[in-house]
């Protein structure tokens, strides 16, 4: 796990360098007129759906449903799709038998099929229109960490491709740099792990683009040391969950610079008051009381961007806690690389 985490800026590096592989898509994708976009997943990947979902919506004005392909393997029904329905699955393996049904269904019914995978001859692959395989390489550890930051990568090429932006374009290509950078964040996070050696419970907190990263920092926490992490939008945590926050209960917040930034300040603020126990993946630490733990994230880095920096700055702080309470962060107890579900 940790080599294939020290490995994503260079396979972040090899995908922006090459444009070329989302431009059909995106011309597709433009001469469809497209009303409607499905994004279809499960684990990590549907934690990609979910950045997706925030980007499409944000950028260009999308409609974006987080498809449940339950409805089609299990209840045999689902949404009506058209020439103008746009079905996304994302997918490490391709194998999934109900990602692959509900994209096989959808491209029958007219709708433009389109899947971001690492298995350029799975079958998912051959049940869409359109495959962009991301160049992640084999990924041995059975938390996924590589292929999650290359799927969101894949997705920023896309966005930044559709909306011929130069701008985000020129950000897309300096990102890799931000990423070497944020691998130097691996000793505080052996600290912090020391620090945190007999947490069991936390919560994971983000907003916006980086609600995201908060299920899957959660997720990785819970794979590779067995703890409760439990992920909230900041926003919602406060209708409710927060009561949970007594003296001393672990809080991680995702804050990086953006327009979510002063609510994850507010919510940092509200859990110092509550005396809860802060760390905080940030480039502005000095926002924050002096009482939080940081992990730093380089500063620079765009809003719609960070979520594939915080969650390195999160993977690793997520391998040194396993490594610190004894536990076998390549291969979980109980937990496969591939997972099939109908």
């Amino acid at each position: 796990m940790f080599d294939e985490i020290r490995e994503q800026p260079s396979v972040v590096r090899t995908l922006v360098n090459d444009l070329d592989i989302v431009r059909p898509v995106c011309d597709a994708i433009r001469g469809r007129d497209i009303r409607l976009v499905y994004l279809v997943a499960r684990g990590t990947s549907d934690h990609a759906a979910q950045y997706a979902k925030y980007l499409f919506e944000i950028e260009h004005g999308f409609a974006v449903a987080l498809a449940a392909p339950s409805t089609l393997t299990l209840y045999h029904s689902g949404p009506k799709f058209d020439e103008h329905s746009l079905v996304i699955s994302i997918s490490q393996s391709g194998a999934g038998a109900d990602v692959c049904s509900y994209v096989e269904h959808a491209r029958q019914n007219g709708a433009l099929t389109l899947a971001i995978t690492n298995t350029a001859d799975s079958p998912l692959a051959q049940h869409s229109e359109f495959t962009i395989v991301t160049p992640a390489g084999v990924e041995l550890s059975v938390a996924a960490t590589k292929t999650y930051t290359s799927a969101l990568a894949t997705i920023a090429m896309i966005s930044a491709s559709l909306s011929q932006d130069s701008e985000r374009l020129t950000e897309l290509r300096a990102l890799p740099d931000l990423l070497d950078q944020t691998l130097n964040v691996s000793e505080a996070a052996r600290a912090l792990a020391a620090k945190y050696q007999g947490l069991e419970n936390c919560v994971v907190l983000g907003r916006g683009y980086n609600y995201a990263t908060a299920l899957e920092l959660g997720l990785k926490l819970t794979e590779t040391s067995s703890i409760g992490a439990q992920a909230f939008s900041a926003a919602d945590f406060q209708h409710g969950p927060i009561a949970r926050v007594v003296p001393g209960f672990p809080c991680i917040l995702i804050a990086p610079e953006g327009a979510a930034f002063a609510g994850m300040l507010e919510i940092g603020q509200k859990l110092a008051a509550r005396k809860a126990s802060l760390i905080v993946l940030t480039s502005n630490a000095q926002a924050f009381v002096e009482e939080a733990s940081f992990l730093a994230i380089p500063s620079g880095i765009p809003e719609w961007l960070s979520p594939i920096a915080c969650i390195i700055a999160g993977q690793l702080f997520a391998y040194e806690l396993s490594i610190a309470k004894g536990k076998s962060p390549d291969s979980p107890v109980g937990l496969n690389k591939v997972t099939s579900t109908m």
